[in-house]
């Protein structure tokens, strides 16, 4: 893999970067610490000014419209957006716009005119819906919703939970269970409205950040056949490839605060004077400050080298399941670090790193806990297939 940026790359990088550190970081100077939306104009502002860049959507294909910026390049442009006190969870206050679900794209037509081609135009939003409260990371079995059919419709009970946006989207897309005998086989994508008569949802307590996931609640919900996303039967594969390709980016995401915090520490080190010299001449800082640059080196590695195996259309799961550990587990280290350079000041609302703190530990259980990111890897060392 070319390590080297091409001159495009460059360009959306140093456009991205631009944004990030003259518009959104002194925004933020007069928002609450745990801020997690802009001021209604100052959003606008900046939507306008990145659809000038042509940067709006950017995951959207050329066919569809959008600038059909490449996964690599995104994984970069992950890395970028996330440097802000906010950037785990709301990247750029979303002004960079959210593509729409990935398994949309290989929906129907039917499902493209009535979901994908809204959600581009900014007229739709949807949310994704998996986990459940028996278990997430185990949905062959986990997953308990069931979907029985009735004529040209289907009828749904059951629930899910952690979901983000449902509470203000228009549709979903939910993994169900259609035949109970038949495992990963079983489960079944169907594209639901949120208007439908059945579905509720709630929101859920803070998790320890300034975001509300949900719970949903799908009573005698009944859903068109022509609502099924890709094939019945299909959907554990369609879900499985999505989240694969999802961490890429996700794992950049983590390096963002990472790498504020270190340049942060770098400086403090610089400036602060204990015992007659400043820290940056003490070993044990300058030991710290090393193992911040290893720590995300080698995530932002393994994230391109997995990104650049998605790109070419070779197998990357195993790259994405170790981008997604390395990245989130370093970057967890190197705050963790530059908070204890900066002392007492690292931890007061007055740097962003405590935020980032309480946000990139649940980075080791979003998108697939780590420990079962090592299951995945060592299922792939071993040549050992999951159970059905």
């Amino acid at each position: 893999m070319d390590m080297k940026r091409s001159p495009e790359q460059q360009l959306i990088i140093d456009n991205v970067r631009r944004l990030i550190r003259e518009e959104i970081r002194p925004l933020e100077a007069d928002l609450d610490p745990d801020a997690f939306t802009l001021k209604p104009a100052d959003y606008e502002r900046l939507v306008a000014m990145v659809k000038d860049m042509g940067l709006y959507q950017m995951g959207v294909p050329t066919e569809y419209g959008g600038p059909g910026v490449d996964i690599i390049t995104q994984t970069m442009v992950a890395e970028e957006t996330s440097q802000h006190r906010a950037g785990l969870y709301a990247p750029a206050y979303e002004v960079f716009g959210a593509s729409p679900p990935g398994q949309l794209y290989g929906g129907s037509d039917y499902l493209k005119e009535r979901y994908l081609l809204p959600t581009m135009r900014g007229e739709k939003s949807g949310f994704f819906g998996l986990s459940e409260p028996s278990g997430g990371s185990d949905p062959a079995r986990a997953i308990q919703t069931r979907a029985v059919r009735d004529g040209d419709s289907w009828v749904i009970n059951g629930g899910k939970l952690w979901n983000s946006g449902a509470d203000t989207a228009d549709y979903g897309i939910v993994y169900v269970r259609t035949d109970p005998a038949a495992g990963r086989r079983g489960i079944t994508a169907f594209v639901i409205d949120t208007d439908t008569p059945g579905f509720e949802v709630r929101r859920l307590v803070q998790v320890l950040r300034s975001h509300y996931t949900t719970e949903l609640t799908f009573t005698d919900m009944r859903v068109p056949h022509e609502n099924i996303l890709g094939e019945e039967g299909g959907g554990f594969a369609l879900a499985n490839d999505q989240l694969s390709f999802n961490r890429i980016p996700y794992a950049s995401a983590c390096l963002g605060p990472a790498i504020n915090a270190n340049e942060i520490a770098i400086d403090w080190a610089k400036q602060r004077v204990t015992f007659g010299e400043p820290l940056a001449n003490r070993q044990a800082i300058q030991w710290m400050l090393v193992d911040n640059e290893l720590d995300i080196r080698s995530g932002r590695w393994a994230a391109l080298d997995a990104a650049d195996r998605a790109q070419r259309g070779d197998p990357f799961r195993f790259e994405a399941s170790m981008a997604k550990i390395l990245c989130s587990e370093g970057a967890g280290r190197t705050v963790d670090r530059s908070m204890q350079i900066m002392g007492g000041l690292g931890m007061s609302k007055d740097l962003p790193m405590e935020r980032w703190y309480r946000e990139l530990r649940i980075r080791r259980v979003g998108e697939g806990p780590n420990e079962v990111q090592r299951v995945v890897m060592a299922r792939d060392i071993l040549n050992v297939r999951s159970g059905s």
